[in-house]
């Protein structure tokens, strides 16, 4: 049943929320600390799931539970993690918990902490259920649980453009779950089941290689909208620019993995041949969104919408490692969704706190100065980004290193010479990255102060609250960027298991 509290804990505690103000928690401030508790209660239960889960066997499907759902047309209520999903419901309940840590004294502006707390809640709910599904309608529905709350989140309390980058996320999600859906009816309709184990056990047994072929491609599309793939990435600049801090951190950290999440646990074992068929387009559109994010990058003027940026060129690594089809690269998918939501939201954590003292997040109106005008903060940032330009000994390395050297040696039907190519132009993905990165800290972290308001006394000091939200994310980077078998053993064997290698 951990599983099943893991959802029902920020699912029960954000309908409490409805209860009238007059009954149930007075004032805003009440309002934050039940949404720590709630939330610390969740990452409590992830705790207990990864001390009860078997290291041991990390392929094997654990804390299962699986109980009819609507048997007349073979639903069922079926969840359970392995070595894939442990790591992504654990970065969830975390991510959330420090959101909640943040908002206890730096609340979005516009009040309303019930609703924003409530939202939140049930968002984790969503991404939570999305990676412990097990069963492909279930999955579908966790999948699109998230949507609504974050399109709140966004047009509530974002910037004067929240509304229309709200509208422009649900539009481009919604279209992609429409595909998605397709896809996996296809799927199941050919397959005769709904359970995502069976259809990995099967390796695409009994579904048409043509069937494979256009299910993957739906799903692909699918999951491309929320991962985000190039160019279908649009609705993400303008998404995270706008949303308040913590809707930043949870879409980067997290939402993004849903997509890539999605293409490994379900397109990839549902229709390996579909998959194998489409991987040298995957991996051309990867190196494509490495390359513009980076591009993209240079060309920016607003802190939020870099980081933005930087997080295209980040996933395209992650779906280059997906693209080579061979144990290497699909390790090194999952290795870079964990660092980068360690890093990004640390990025967009420390985004928030620069535009709260400095009052904006434009880089020529910041100007430079900030290691004399807040050293603290200017560390903070500096190690955030060293990280996240992948400097070995850092999470951010290990996922970039491991998807060149699967794109060197791609799976066996795949053309070699090709994905050699992807290679190359990917590290030079990885050059922009660093340069980028490296102008982004000359540009405000050394110089002069700015005059005018923006020197020494104008900067707050970082709160109990901002260290207690920021430290877990530091201390975690540097702990899966030293010792990155802490998390390559935990993925290896499923990731063999699902691609039909044992």
């Amino acid at each position: 049943m951990t599983l099943v509290l893991m959802t029902a804990i920020p699912l029960a505690g954000a309908l409490l929320l409805l209860l009238p103000a007059e009954r149930f928690l007075r004032g805003d401030t009440a309002v934050r600390r039940y949404g720590l508790g709630v939330s610390g209660a969740v990452l409590l239960v992830a705790l207990w799931a990864v001390g009860a889960f078997d290291f041991g066997a990390t392929s094997r499907m654990q804390l299962e539970v699986d109980r009819a759902w609507a048997p007349a047309i073979g639903l069922r209520f079926h969840l359970g993690v392995d070595g894939i999903s442990l790591p992504l419901v654990v970065l969830t309940a975390l991510l959330t918990f420090l959101c909640f840590v943040h908002l206890t004294k730096h609340p979005p502006a516009g009040g309303a902490a019930r609703l924003l707390t409530a939202l939140l809640l049930l968002l984790e709910v969503g991404l939570i259920g999305t990676f412990v599904a097990l069963d492909m309608v279930l999955f579908f529905v966790f999948f699109e649980v998230v949507l609504i709350p974050m399109y709140v989140v966004i047009a509530r309390w974002g910037g004067p453009g929240g509304r229309a980058a709200a509208y422009k996320f649900i539009l481009y999600t919604l279209l992609g779950s429409g595909l998605l859906l397709a896809g996996m009816l296809l799927v199941a309709v050919n397959a005769g089941t709904l359970d995502m184990t069976e259809l990995a056990a099967r390796h695409g047994n009994g579904v048409a290689r043509g069937v494979q072929i256009t299910a993957f491609l739906l799903m692909g599309l699918g999951f491309a909208v929320k991962a985000p793939m190039w160019p279908l990435h649009t609705w993400l600049p303008d998404a995270h620019t706008e949303a308040p801090t913590v809707g930043s951190v949870l879409l980067a950290g997290v939402l993004l993995k849903m997509g890539t999440y999605g293409l490994v646990r379900v397109a990839l074992p549902a229709a390996p041949d579909g998959a194998e068929f489409w991987a040298p387009w995957l991996g051309l559109l990867a190196v494509a969104g490495i390359v513009y994010g980076s591009l993209a990058c240079l060309a920016q003027r607003d802190l939020k919408r870099m980081i933005a940026y930087s997080s295209v060129g980040h996933m395209g690594f992650v779906l280059l490692g997906i693209a080579t089809l061979t144990p290497v690269g699909v390790n090194a998918a999952l290795f870079g969704n964990i660092a980068h939501g360690l890093i990004t939201g640390l990025l967009f954590f420390l985004a928030g706190a620069i535009k709260d003292r400095y009052g904006t997040g434009d880089l020529d109106a910041l100007g430079g100065g900030m290691l004399a005008a807040a050293p603290r903060l200017a560390a903070f940032l500096t190690f955030a980004c060293v990280a996240s330009l992948g400097l070995p000994g850092l999470a951010g390395f290990w996922g970039e290193m491991l998807a060149l050297i699967g794109a060197y040696r791609p799976a066996a039907g795949l053309p070699r010479e090709t994905f050699v190519t992807f290679m190359a132009v990917a590290a030079l993905g990885a050059v922009l990255t660093a340069a980028y990165f490296l102008r982004l800290l000359a540009k405000i972290t050394h110089g002069r102060p700015a005059e005018g308001g923006r020197g020494r006394a104008a900067v707050a000091a970082i709160s109990p609250y901002e260290y207690a939200a920021w430290t877990p994310l530091i201390a975690l980077t540097l702990l899966v960027g030293l010792w990155p078998k802490t998390l390559l053993d935990v993925t290896t064997a499923p990731v063999r298991a699902l691609l039909g290698g044992g």
